[in-house]
């Protein structure tokens, strides 16, 4: 296993194309200050980097995936001038969300403890979410006035439903690893001594598939949200032309075909 230059705040490493980035302030439930903000860009840039790169794990050191921002640092002091959170967003946690979702292949958060507020944008901006059955996501901007971010007001909504995502969101409850999973929030919640296990079953299956198809799932899923159904049958179309000229796709046909006799 290769790991990449020491961050303060992160943990990246790399082995047989599976990528592993780990929140890394314990201390601090794995909030995000500034100094993670600005360590999270470069880990990004250098997981776009990653030759033969198949899979990216997101998850929490010690006993929390992300608690959100870490307030101390919304703590200003009397008579500074107070900082814009709208521009705030679009310079951290807008951008980040946004490079999960285009990297071209599978990202797992592999929530291992408690996610709230961002922390759980955060998790749900994966193309899959599993979570330990201890663990647990909340929503609680509603109690600081503000809206979900990072994604939330999308994720929610989308996995949801308006009726669901809306309570959520208003009332800034918290929502049990198995209640996510039953009502479709997340993809599963793992006993807790099977965790580690279930999540390496599930990248040996993520890495046994050609790389090329899960980079076009990625794409046209995403886009089937903007696009109406017309033109969604155009774009499987043209990723069905790239998929069907991929070697990978006749080696497994001819592999299935040559099975059966």
């Amino acid at each position: 296993m290769s790991e990449a230059p020491a961050f303060e705040t992160l943990i990246l490493s790399e082995a047989e194309g599976v990528a592993e980035l780990r929140l890394n302030r314990p201390a601090r439930l794995n909030s995000f200050s500034s100094e993670m903000h600005r360590e999270l860009k470069q880990a990004i840039k250098q997981i776009k980097r990653m030759e033969g790169l198949r899979v990216l794990v997101l998850t929490g050191e010690g006993r929390a995936f992300c608690a959100g921002q870490d307030l101390e640092e919304r703590r200003i002091p009397e008579g500074q001038p107070k900082p814009d959170l709208g521009d705030s967003l679009k310079q951290t946690y807008s951008p980040l969300v946004a490079a999960l979702r285009d990297l071209p292949v599978p990202v797992i958060a592999a929530v291992n403890g408690v996610a709230a507020g961002a922390g759980a944008s955060l998790a749900l901006a994966a193309d899959i979410v599993i979570a330990k059955r201890s663990a647990k996501f909340t929503f609680p901007f509603s109690h600081l006035g503000l809206i979900p971010d990072a994604g939330g007001t999308s994720t929610l909504v989308r996995n949801l439903g308006q009726s669901r995502a809306l309570a959520i969101a208003l009332l800034g409850e918290a929502v049990d690893a198995e209640t996510a999973e039953r009502w479709g929030l997340i993809w599963a919640a793992v006993d807790d001594d099977r965790f580690d296990t279930y999540l390496q079953e599930m990248i040996a299956k993520l890495t046994g598939r050609p790389a090329l198809g899960m980079e076009l799932i990625k794409r046209s899923m995403y886009l089937a949200f903007e696009n109406d159904f017309a033109t969604q049958l155009e774009l499987e179309s043209s990723c069905q032309k790239l998929a069907g000229r991929n070697p990978a796709f006749w080696e497994r046909v001819n592999a299935f075909l040559n099975n059966k006799k």
